[in-house]
């Protein structure tokens, strides 16, 4: 099933002006090649606006806006980041304050607006959280809960060992196709968040487990006529990466490893690059990242063991 349901988005929104404005605007970002997820987001933002303008905003005067997006206002759009960071969070509500930007923008260009109601509205503030990166001992509890020849034990050791040895999201393990996985130079192809493909590779463990996995996929029926890697339990289905979610979260669970997500592995891989002394450069293409901030943001949870270890190793005050 896809992400993106544009009909859904815009249910109880074609009475106004709205729902046509998304679409046009979804036609614009489909020419423009933006992958499907941030598409989502961006119009999902959009849509969650317009709705809060007819059911939630206390401004009397939210009621036009509410039928049409080019009577938008700044107070609008603060009062809508307000009530996300009330009812959800200021991670969120940045999310959304990223999104409307670009919406007006697009009103902009298209010279529905003169001016944008986000120009000077200011991001939320976000307390950085540090996550747990997924350790060797977290890791191999989950593998040890996929000890089998089932399918699904097969599939999922694969599946768990390409994350920790590779340090990819979620949506680009989840995402591959057959024709992704090069078994013989032992890598896989990686299509990353802005178009923006690469290549990693992944150790003798991984291929071993990647192997059985083929094997056991080349014997289900209709497994042949499937483009995508991974295969749901039951028949000829794609496993979707939300699939792949649920199914960390189901053995991290029965494994006794809390807040299991593919997540944690990427930290993990920034964690242990940085403590090898691996070169920032390298990380970012490896990781997939343009900006220079992500290398210091990811494995910051176990930046203070990195520094004791140093610490140690420099026996600074121990020479005398």
């Amino acid at each position: 099933m896809p992400l993106l349901n544009l009909d859904r988005l815009c249910e109880g929104l074609e009475k106004g002006d709205w729902a046509g404005f998304l679409r046009d605007w979804d036609r614009t970002l489909r020419a423009a090649n933006h992958p499907e997820t941030t598409r989502y987001n961006y119009l999902l933002a959009a849509a969650q606006l317009a709705r809060y303008l007819g059911e939630e905003s206390p401004d009397p005067d939210a009621d036009d806006a509410a039928q049409d997006p080019t009577l938008v206002t700044k107070a609008h759009c603060e009062f809508f980041q307000s009530w996300m960071i009330e009812t959800r969070s200021p991670a969120t509500a940045l999310n959304k304050h990223k999104g409307l930007q670009q919406f007006f923008k697009y009103l902009l260009e298209e010279e529905e607006i003169d001016k944008s109601p986000m120009a000077r509205v200011k991001q939320p503030q976000t307390p950085q959280k540090l996550v747990p990166i997924m350790g060797d001992d977290d890791t191999k509890k989950l593998i040890d809960s996929t000890k089998g020849k089932s399918f699904l034990a097969l599939r999922d050791e694969a599946l768990i060992r390409l994350y920790y040895n590779t340090g990819a999201r979620l949506s680009e393990i989840g995402n591959l196709l057959l024709t992704d996985l090069d078994m013989n130079g032992e890598s896989v192809h990686l299509h990353g968040k802005g178009a923006k493909d690469r290549r990693v590779r992944f150790g003798p463990k991984t291929s071993r487990a990647l192997a059985r996995y083929l094997r056991a996929r080349a014997k289900r029926k209709g497994a042949a006529d499937v483009a995508h890697l991974w295969l749901a339990e039951r028949g000829a289905k794609p496993l979707a990466p939300n699939g792949i979610k649920i199914m960390l979260k189901r053995r991290g669970a029965a494994a006794g490893v809390t807040n299991a997500h593919a997540h944690r592995w990427r930290h993990n891989f920034a964690h242990e690059w940085h403590k090898a002394g691996g070169n920032t450069g390298d990380l970012m293409l490896l990781l997939g990242w343009a900006s220079e901030d992500m290398p210091r943001r990811y494995g910051a949870s176990a930046a203070a063991e990195r520094a004791q270890e140093l610490q140690t190793q420099m026996g600074i005050g121990e020479k005398v």
